[in-house]
């Protein structure tokens, strides 16, 4: 059994539509980046991720929602380049409201689960 440091234990939240993950912290992430660098590309060079990868998580996140959460262009003079939808972007900010308000009401039993983990 490997020990682990109590700092180590995260919760992670996913919201599934079916099969398919809408939104977790990976691909609010990968929002963030599109966001920031305005490429799919650049985004996950960012976050360490493949292109092919960061696609595959951007094409998932579209299939959930009833419009395109990230819109891309294809290259041209200037390259490509992908823009997070308002769509994506209230859906970014609901998911974050989420993690706040389930990491406020859980801290105190994460904080004594913590305490009974291996150090």
């Amino acid at each position: 059994m490997t020990k682990t440091s109590p700092q180590a234990v995260t919760i992670r939240i996913r919201i599934a539509v079916g099969e398919n993950i809408a939104m977790g912290q990976g691909k609010a992430d990968l929002l963030e980046a599109i966001g920031r660098t305005g490429s799919i590309s650049a985004a996950a060079r960012e976050l360490d991720m493949s292109y092919r990868k960061a696609w595959m998580l951007v094409d998932e996140m579209n299939q959930c929602f009833p419009s395109p959460v990230v819109t891309a262009t294809k290259g041209g003079l200037r390259g490509g380049g992908a823009q997070v939808t308002d769509l994506g972007q209230e859906a970014l900010a609901r998911f974050r409201r989420i993690l706040a308000k389930a990491s406020a009401a859980i801290d105190v039993e994460v904080r004594e689960f913590r305490k009974k983990l291996l150090r």
